[in-house]
């Protein structure tokens, strides 16, 4: 008969036991490893008629494991913060030559399920920001594998819309590097499609596409300055036409906003002033001004207005437009006004008003 000592005993050996065929946790490197592995196996034989649909389940079961274990890694979790080294780590086997991990994500997201798909994309996102050794290594591979850029890109064509804004998501992320905004912004192709994506009936997926063309536009100034030096004409046709004269409110209104911006920029000072120095710019730029119905419209093209106004090389052109018009811009800014008491555009208002009540028509006019 057992006493309660050898119960003890027993008990502590079945402990001890466990203790000792628990499998190790693995390490970053292990997890990559694995995970790549998965994607491998599955990419070769998800169209195989001998791969039955259970082992599928089951590997893809384990895909999404790991997939949320790399999260974990780079984000922590409610019980710890992210450690460092295990984050270094982590982004170095990512990023390995042979490893393609990033090229497999992006071919398998569309068989991912809802949350493994979202889980992806924070992973992606995270792993642009991580350092090793003081370098941004996935700026270096993703130099190397700008082919990744066009799929992203191109994934806004997704009917689903999960999908589409997933790969918006990673391409926003992306494009922080500015060396992978360049590829985007000297590619004609890429950037005449972000104007046609905008314009997709998806109100959900115009909308992300919007947001990433802003993150493209304004992130890294002298590299968007010298493209829309170089690229001025073509730009602004498209600019104009498919944006600012777009029947859609909210995207014009984004339009017209996202315009003030850039020109304000100090960075873009001489892309401004050709900008306002055409005459078809100011004609759209005031037909935006008329827009009674919506304030903040009026408001944003008042900021783009101001600049034409003010520049102290306008062409004549342009001048006779503001002259033929003073006393109905007078008449329309005069009811002008924000919402809230803004001293600053008060100001600013006066002045472009005296302004336009002191020009004068040069003698061809």
């Amino acid at each position: 008969m057992y006493t309660d000592s050898s119960n003890v005993r027993i008990g502590c050996l079945a402990t001890n036991m466990k203790s000792i065929f628990k499998s190790k946790p693995k390490t970053p490197a292990e997890i990559v490893c694995r995970t790549r592995d998965l994607l491998v196996f599955l990419n070769t034989n998800s169209s195989s008629t001998t791969f039955r649909e259970a082992k599928r389940e089951e590997k893809l079961l384990e895909l999404s494991q790991h997939i949320r274990e790399l999260k974990r890694i780079l984000y922590g979790s409610t019980e710890s913060e992210p450690v460092p080294e295990a984050c270094a780590q982590l982004t170095k086997e990512f990023f390995k030559k042979n490893t393609q991990l990033l090229r497999l994500l992006i071919i398998f997201i569309p068989k991912l399920n809802l949350r493994a798909c979202k889980d992806v994309t924070q992973v992606v996102a995270n792993l642009q920001r991580q350092q090793v050794q003081s370098r941004l290594i996935a700026s270096d591979y993703l130099d190397a594998n700008k082919d990744l850029i066009d799929v992203l890109i191109s994934g806004y064509e997704e009917e689903d819309s999960v999908l589409a804004l997933a790969y918006g998501s990673m391409l926003r992320e992306c494009i922080r590097h500015q060396s992978i905004a360049r590829y985007v912004l000297e590619s004609k192709h890429h950037m005449k499609k972000f104007f046609g994506f905008m314009n997709l009936p998806n109100f959900e997926i115009a909308s992300d596409v919007s947001s990433t063309f802003k993150e493209l536009m304004t992130r890294h100034k002298s590299t968007v300055a010298e493209f829309l030096t170089k690229n001025h004409d073509w730009f602004f046709i498209e600019y104009n036409s498919k944006l600012l004269e777009n029947p859609n409110y909210i995207t014009r209104r984004q339009a017209v906003t996202l315009l003030g911006e850039v020109l304000c920029d100090r960075t873009n000072s001489a892309v401004m002033m050709r900008y306002v120095s055409s005459m078809d710019n100011l004609r759209i730029i005031m037909n935006l001004l008329r827009e009674t119905s919506s304030k903040n419209i009026q408001l944003e093209a008042f900021r783009v207005f101001s600049l034409f106004v003010v520049n102290p090389n306008m062409p004549s052109d342009v001048l006779g437009i503001l002259v033929v018009n003073s006393n109905k811009l007078v008449r329309l800014f005069g009811g002008f006004n924000t919402d809230k008491e803004d001293k600053q555009f008060d100001a600013d208002k006066a002045h472009i008003l005296e302004i336009i009540a002191a020009l004068e028509p040069k003698d061809h006019y």
